[in-house]
């Protein structure tokens, strides 16, 4: 993160770790597209064949085909094509009056296609892609539990003072075990928690100088929706204590004039104790040209320093030096037995498909701003992230795209499979289908909403780009 407008942009320069970068980023998008793909495709293709539908082809990718070969049947060509972002099955018949089109088929033939289907059966087909989705990513959350995931201990580092969590009695060094009757193993299990009791009090269990003892804490509601917000940190008043690093320095910048370094660990501003990344940017916000006071920690030597922090050019207030964080207490590998990883898995998904519905609601209702959305630059970029944080973290990723994945073709848009349940549920409540030239235009509109939405995602992508 920089606080300086004296800052590297892009393009300043392009050493071969960039570039080893952005193809490390593009593999690892590619290989999590197609295999989600791959994954929801089979689904519909699993359940088309097992029904006594023919299935004509199976394709990963769209455009020209780059390799293919037929089923041992000989009725299945299975192609892997050159535009790794999608795919799909071939089914025939699926088109409407496509058979009616065709002489000489025989009575068996007409039976194996698609329309000839009844509608329970067209549903479940249409319905098995989303949910060999689902079932991949339960069986990821399982993997993820059963192989032992890096998790952030919930310790407290700071509690920071007249906060919700200093009246409860919270103290450093505290360590969460209990929310309510929810057993507390990571800080990201603590945040998930308070962000679900909201505007409500709580009871927690910490351990304390080897001692369970029980608190009484008010979580409060803010502005803010909670899903955009670090509750534990910005309402409650707690984070799990990191050491703010000055891990670069901007020639010209007010930090560089004060004398900062590389390496100086920042621990106040103005005389008060600094608790996070997000504390300090917000106090340096405050000091547009004002002075302000940093103490630092430097090779065992507190040191202070005098700055002005100046505007840049958007407006934003900086001082020149880009920072990281290091989390105070070490890491922890939080691995489940084999019934626990189970139910895990199960409960995981869940959890992230209730999220991910409850955001879109959010979205559509305006009460998030669509500019969170991400598009394909977005999961590119958190692909290739987690790709080089390890398996488990990739893991994770797959997983909850997969859901996404799934949540957004069961949106009743036509073209989506949520679309064709919809047609179906028509289909059986008239007794007959709707109208070719029906389907035709709603399809139409289908598109036309899918390629507005992937227009804004890609938009949003590219202006965050330019934010960085």
């Amino acid at each position: 993160m920089l606080c300086g407008r004296w800052m590297l942009k892009p393009g300043d320069v392009l050493g071969s770790s960039v570039v080893a970068d952005i193809l490390h980023t593009s593999l690892a998008f590619v290989v999590a597209i197609a295999t989600l793909v791959a994954v929801h495709e089979y689904g519909h293709f699993l359940a088309a064949r097992r029904l006594g539908v023919r299935v004509d082809k199976f394709s990963i990718g769209f455009g020209p085909s780059i390799f293919s070969w037929r089923s041992k049947d000989g009725e299945v060509t299975y192609v892997i094509a050159a535009i790794p972002l999608g795919g799909y099955v071939k089914m025939f018949g699926e088109q409407p009056g496509e058979t009616d089109e065709l002489d000489g088929l025989t009575e068996g033939e007409r039976k194996r296609a698609f329309n000839a289907q009844p509608v329970w059966s067209r549903a479940l087909i249409a319905f098995a892609g989303p949910a060999f989705n689902f079932l991949f990513a339960i069986f990821a959350y399982m993997l993820i539990a059963w192989i032992g995931q890096q998790v952030m201990p919930p310790v407290v580092g700071d509690v920071y003072p007249a906060s919700p969590a200093a009246r409860s009695g919270l103290m450093a060094d505290d360590r969460i075990v209990q929310v309510e009757d929810v057993q507390i193993h990571s800080w990201q299990e603590v945040e998930e928690e308070l962000r679900r009791h909201v505007g409500h009090q709580i009871h927690l269990g910490v351990l304390r100088d080897g001692g369970l003892k029980m608190l009484t804490l008010d979580v409060p509601r803010g502005k803010r929706d909670p899903l955009l917000v670090n509750v534990a940190d910005e309402w409650v008043g707690i984070s799990p204590g990191v050491q703010i690093i000055v891990d670069g320095v901007m020639a010209g910048s007010p930090a560089a004039l004060a004398g900062l370094q590389e390496g100086d660990v920042i621990r106040e501003v103005d005389g008060q104790p600094v608790h996070s990344v997000r504390v300090f940017i917000h106090q340096v916000q405050q000091h547009e040209n004002k002075p302000m006071s940093i103490g630092v920690m430097r090779e065992e030597t507190m040191m202070r320093f005098t700055l002005l922090p100046q505007s840049d050019e958007e407006g934003k207030v900086r001082i020149g030096v880009r920072l990281a964080a290091k989390a105070m207490h070490p890491s922890e590998v939080y691995r489940m037995g084999l019934l626990d990883g189970f139910f895990y898995g199960l409960e995981r998904t869940w959890d992230m498909t209730a999220l991910t519905v409850k955001v879109i609601g959010k979205m559509i209702s305006s009460a998030i701003s669509p500019e969170n959305l991400g598009g394909p630059i977005a999961i590119a970029q958190l692909a290739g992230k987690t790709a080089e944080m390890g398996v488990v973290s990739f893991l994770s990723f797959l997983a909850l795209i997969s859901v996404n994945l799934a949540v957004l073709n069961l949106m009743p848009v036509p073209v989506l499979d949520g679309g064709h349940l919809m047609y179906l549920a028509i289909e059986g409540l008239r007794g007959r289908p709707l109208s070719r030239r029906t389907m035709e235009w709603t399809q139409a509109v289908g598109i036309f909403m899918i390629v507005l939405l992937m227009v804004f995602a890609f938009y949003n992508d590219i202006a965050r780009l330019f934010r960085e």
